[in-house]
């Protein structure tokens, strides 16, 4: 590091053998602002890449570039065997589970119990009259007891038969409700193979053909807002605790050049990316370009504060951030403020009156 001394010494030699080519100005009053530089780009709004959920091979694309499209349309239709035979065979099995298909065996259970009823009112009937009998003293004990066991078993054997229903009426509305519930859940993966467009918007670009194979990492197209487009902008992580949502950017494009469009800051994303070491930040225009399209390359400088009616003179006659060079080759301290790319406020240190020197 050089010693302050010594750079005034330098300086001084340098003024005096050059003094007749230096340049020279005086300080002016005039506006100035401070602002952060980011790279930008061009997004429709709600844009988004395509993507399918399944695997498959794609058999019709119904839509083009340039093709507007409302929220559910149909972009693509992907193909896959194997879904569609499960779908076919919940179909089959919800078919075969129905309770209707079923009537029969619910008939023939019912059938048992009405046979178990007579059975059981038959042979209580017989075991009344021998207990009737056992009473007059006719007959012996164990037809009292072979009546009774018969009749207790045909109770049994009723109480069974009614069980056997209910169990089958259950099994039966189980298996239909499961079946539909597979059956419902085969025509929802089938529906997965037909991508629709999650917005009102027009599709920008379809990065596949028919016939060609994808998979849920596979980007088949963008969509985006037809009308309204917004800035991404990529702002260095030592700049952007200075950013803010509302305020105002200004934005210079290849495509409109001459042309300053103004936006606003609408959104800062918490997240920075490691690689780059920046943040991402969106802004809205205040008034949009005639024509935009998606991925257009813009410059913006994000102004972070603004002085009015201010002291400045060109940052190229600033020396070391404090010094300015005056008459006779003599440094002259200043005290400086916001600066921009191409002028420095004064606080302190010189007047409008001053003569300076642009340094060689």
């Amino acid at each position: 590091m050089m010693k302050p001394g010594m750079i005034l010494f330098l300086y001084s030699i340098l003024f005096f053998s050059c003094s007749e080519k230096t340049e020279k100005t005086k300080p002016v009053t005039e506006d100035i602002t401070e602002t952060v530089y980011a790279s930008a780009s061009v997004k429709a709004k709600d844009q988004y890449e395509v993507f399918a959920t399944v695997n498959g091979i794609i058999s019709k694309i119904f839509v083009t570039e340039n093709d507007l499209v409302k929220t559910g349309t149909p972009l693509m239709q992907v193909i896959d065997k194997s879904t569609s035979i499960n779908a076919e065979n919940a179909g089959l099995a919800a078919d075969y589970s129905d309770i209707n298909a079923n009537k029969e065996k619910l008939t023939n259970a019912k059938n048992s119990i009405s046979l178990a009823h007579s059975k059981l009112s038959n042979d209580s009937l017989l075991f009344t009259r021998q207990q009737n009998l056992w009473a007059e003293g006719i007959g012996s004990k164990v037809d009292l007891e072979q009546k009774e066991l018969v009749y207790k078993n045909s109770k049994t054997a009723l109480e069974t038969a009614k069980g056997n229903y209910t169990d089958l009426l259950k099994q039966l509305e189980f298996n239909a409700r499961q079946a539909k519930n597979n059956l419902a859940i085969s025509k929802y993966k089938e529906s997965d193979f037909t991508i629709k467009s999650e917005i009102n918007g027009k599709v920008y670009s379809i990065t596949k053909k028919t016939g060609e194979m994808v998979n849920p990492q596979t980007s088949l197209g963008i969509i985006g807002n037809a009308t309204n487009f917004i800035l991404e902008l990529q702002i260095d992580e030592y700049d952007i605790a200075k950013i803010k949502p509302g305020q105002t950017v200004l934005i210079t494009m290849d495509s409109y050049k001459g042309d300053v469009f103004e936006a606003r800051i609408s959104k800062i994303y918490p997240l920075m990316n490691e690689r780059s070491k920046s943040f991402t930040a969106e802004a809205e225009f205040v008034k949009m370009p005639p024509v935009l399209y998606p991925f257009l390359t813009a410059e913006a400088n994000i102004i972070i504060r603004e002085k009015k009616n201010v002291l400045t003179i060109p940052r190229s006659y600033l020396i070391d951030d404090s010094l300015v060079m005056i008459e006779k080759g003599k440094m002259k301290k200043v005290v400086t403020g916001l600066k921009d790319y191409q002028k420095v406020e004064i606080i302190k240190g010189i007047t409008s009156n001053d003569i300076i020197y642009k340094p060689q």
